[in-house]
């Protein structure tokens, strides 16, 4: 079937770009979110992330009218759910932003529509996703109980895009889908093939849930494995970047560059998605959170050992009088993402026991959020070295990279990247 209108639920760093590379295809689209302030500034052809280009590519979709933002779902013929799956205090995967999202299209979807979850989601979620639909729509038929001969086709096609090259990498990047019947599938690949250029490959739903787990996963065991080798080092007295580079010589070897933890909406919080449902099988992706959880709590214990030795050094100061500057917020490099950032957890947290200034230097973000503002202050990276007593990189944004090593010195140092 064409597409003639395509809607895109949840205007975030995945929707929003999904929604203008539609458009870019002279597609109509309907972009929908809870957040008022989104809408209206997408309604303007303007953006409310970072994420290159993308400003050029909504402004020219909303120009031209292909683009528009609501906050209320309008009847299209495909429907995109991108919304936030973050977990519980307890780890448990957290499904109401997807639940909501599913009750709110129900009233608009018709016969032959396409609902596709691309939420990262634990494996069922898409099943359930069509369980909720049935039970708002009890008069339309769904996979689950009409398989192929179905009104509503159902699929999950988990995003695998990296911020700051999204707009590439949505068209460039394979795509893996998983209908919940072959049907769903085909339907599913003739919506994507809009703007595609890697391939499509089928699979089933649960497959393609795990699919993007498997992929977050084993990012996140590859990085326990570099941060573990860093504080080994540390107690060694190695450097640990010289170190990993030697050994990546070894034509079989390919261990990746520890930092301050992990952060992102996906390598942060997916694994435990495979650990809730299998917590019996699941135990080096689980030993694999917890040593990159623990990495923060490391970093913060250097800095407190870092004061000691600056008053040590200076016993006319008191603590009061020591200034830590934090280089860099978001969870990586050259972007201004702060979900699960542990960047951003060690700065708070410096800010919350130091009692003297603590100063923070984040070139994507030029004013912080309510929550985040109290003892935090926010300053140009050049002031911020000035000042500092004790400076902290924790991103490698590049304008960290260049640096004069002449403003580095005086200061005790903590790298989190090795490139100080």
């Amino acid at each position: 079937m064409p597409f003639n209108t395509i809607s895109v639920v949840g205007l975030g760093y995945i929707g929003l770009p999904t929604a203008a590379v539609f458009a870019s295809r002279k597609k109509k689209v309907i972009g929908v979110d809870v957040n008022q302030k989104a809408v209206d500034i997408i309604n303007r052809g303007q953006i409310h992330i970072v994420e290159p280009d993308l400003d050029m590519v909504v402004h020219a979709a909303v120009t031209e009218g292909y683009l528009h933002a609501t906050t209320q779902p309008e009847p299209a013929d495909a429907f995109l759910i991108a919304v936030p799956t973050p977990f519980k205090n307890n780890y448990e995967p957290d499904l109401t932003y997807i639940e909501s999202a599913s009750k709110s299209i129900a009233p608009v979807l018709k016969k032959g529509d396409l609902v596709i979850l691309e939420s990262t989601s634990p494996v069922g979620a898409t099943e359930q996703m069509s369980a909720w639909l049935a039970e708002a729509r009890p008069d339309l038929s769904f996979p689950q109980t009409h398989g192929d001969e179905s009104d509503i086709r159902i699929a999950h096609c988990p995003e695998r895009v990296l911020p700051g090259h999204v707009l590439r990498e949505l068209v460039q990047n394979d795509r893996v889908i998983g209908g919940m019947t072959p049907k769903c599938s085909e339907l599913a690949i003739s919506l994507y093939k809009i703007f595609v250029q890697g391939e499509c490959i089928v699979t089933n739903a649960r497959t393609a849930e795990m699919c993007k787990l498997t992929e977050n996963s084993s990012r996140d065991v590859g990085i326990a494995f570099a941060n573990e080798l860093s504080m080994i080092c540390d107690k060694l007295d190695i450097n640990v970047w010289e170190l990993i580079s030697l050994a990546n010589r070894h034509p079989r070897v390919n261990i990746l560059q520890p930092g301050p933890g992990v952060g992102g909406h996906c390598i942060a919080v997916d694994p435990w998605f495979i650990v809730s449902k299998t917590p019996e099988q699941a135990r080096l992706i689980r030993t694999a959170r917890e040593v990159n959880d623990s990495k923060p709590e490391w970093v913060i214990e250097k800095v407190k050992l870092a004061v000691a030795e600056h008053l040590q050094a200076n016993p006319t100061k008191t603590a009061q009088e020591v200034t830590i500057a934090c280089f860099g917020l978001a969870f990586k490099a050259d972007i201004d993402d702060l979900r699960e950032s542990p960047a951003l957890a060690i700065t708070e947290s410096i800010a919350g026991m130091h009692p003297g200034k603590t100063l923070v230097a984040e070139p994507n973000i030029f004013e912080l959020a309510e929550k985040h503002i109290g003892k935090l202050q926010l300053v140009q990276s050049e002031i911020a070295l000035k000042e500092a007593d004790i400076a902290i990189l924790l991103v490698d944004h590049k304008e960290f990279k260049t640096v004069d090593k002449s403003d580095l010195t005086n200061k005790i140092l903590i790298d989190t990247r090795g490139i100080w």
